[in-house]
Parts: structure tokens; sequence; C-alpha cells
């Protein structure tokens, strides 16, 4: 079986703040380590990291999460604390009739809370789900590296969830925008006890390809769509 663990990881101006932001939100404690700030999620919830931006002009917003709700005032009780952590309400043509809230981090980053009774977020946690831009062969590709199942796998959509349960990765299937800039998200790797390139030579042959680094000890390679990753040792 695999021994990668995911981290979806997020370039700020600030990941301090950033970091502070979702911690309070999430009620997860912020860990810095070597380049930027960690928010271990616990069992049944992804990790998320945030490192400091790139310079220069970088890609449109590929990712976001959902947040789940147990009632109504759950729902409102997570849209207020948002706001008052620093978040801000965020039009992004979605319907009065729609039930979710879209809300943007101190980043920039749009997050959803969603309404509560989302049988598809059923038992997920509050880090529900990280919902992505790419396309079915990304969903099988990550399936396939992380050893979680697809959950989902309709009309081009694909989910895949760990097997013990917890937040789902989905992408939303075509049409799927052009990669021309660097991206700002990624879901990055830790090889846990094993050798980083023994499992990018495995991720190689799944259908990532190979990038420039330019960093010890971490490998750089891109998904099947082209969105880049990074693979590290434990």
């Amino acid at each position: 079986m695999p021994s990668l663990t995911p981290v979806a990881t997020f370039e700020a101006p600030d990941p301090v703040r950033a970091a502070r932001f979702w911690a309070a939100l999430l009620n997860r404690e912020a860990v810095d380590d070597p380049g930027g700030v960690s928010l271990p999620g616990g069992p049944g919830q992804l990790d998320l990291r945030f490192v400091p931006g790139r310079p220069g002009a970088l890609g449109a917003n590929r990712v976001h999460t959902h947040l789940t709700s147990v009632d109504l005032d759950d729902q409102q009780r997570t849209v207020a604390t948002a706001l008052e952590l620093g978040g801000h309400h965020l039009d992004v043509g979605q319907r009065p009739e729609e039930g979710h809230v879209v809300l943007a981090d101190p980043a920039g980053y749009e997050f959803c809370v969603i309404e509560p009774g989302n049988a598809f977020l059923a038992g997920c946690g509050v880090l529900g789900e990280l919902a992505c831009d790419g396309t079915r062969d990304v969903g099988v590709f990550w399936s396939a590296a992380l050893g979680w199942p697809l959950v989902w796998d309709e009309n081009e959509e694909t989910a895949i969830q760990s097997p013990h349960g917890g937040t789902k990765v989905a992408w939303g299937g075509p049409p799927v925008a052009p990669i021309d800039r660097p991206g700002r998200q990624r879901l990055d790797l830790t090889a846990v006890g094993t050798d980083p390139e023994v499992e990018a030579d495995r991720l190689l042959a799944l259908g990532a390809t190979r990038m420039p680094s330019g960093e010890h000890h971490i490998v750089r390679l891109a998904d099947p769509d082209g969105n880049e990753f990074r693979l590290r040792g434990s």
C-alpha cells in the first residue's frame, strides 16, 4: 500500500496570519515547520499548510474548501467567526436560494460553509471537502497515488476519501481551464517510512511528470492535468 500522507498547501503573502485564521476557525494547533506553518488535522481530517507566496504573477485559484454545519445555527456561527477573524463575503455568482455561504480567508482563498443536511459530506468532519478543478484522470491518479478509493465517479466528476473516512478530495471535471501560470494551491505529499525517490518512480508510472526542483530533499512533480505538487520525506 502507498505510504504517502497528503497535505493541502496554500501560498500566502502572510502565511502566519492565514494559518492563525484557519487554526482558530477549525480549532487546530498551528505548528511552525521549515518554510511554513502546518495545521495537523487529526484523524480523518486533511492537514493544511501555509507557505510564503512566490514572486510574480500566479495562476487563478483552482482549489477551495468546504466546511460542514450541524444545523443552521452552527452554519451562522461559523460564518460569524470567520468574519470576526478577518474573512469576508465573496460573490462568485451564487444564487440566493443556494444554502451555502461563500467566503474568502485573509489570503484571498475561497471557501464555502455548507448548509446542514448535505448528504455528500455527511460524516466527513468539519473540513468536509477539498474541491478542485480537474479531469477524471486526475481523480483516478490521486486515488492510486494515495490508495484512497474513488467514492464518487460520475459524469467526469470524481472524489476520493481515505479508507478511514474524513475529508473528501474532489475534482469537478471538464471544462478545466488551461494552466498558464504556477498555481497558488497544491496537494503535497510526505513519504512516510519510505524513500521519496522510490515513491516518485511509482507516481511517474501512474502518470505524473517530473519538474525541475532546485530544493534539497524535495521532488517536484505534476499530476496528469499539469498541477504541480511536491514530495518530501518524513
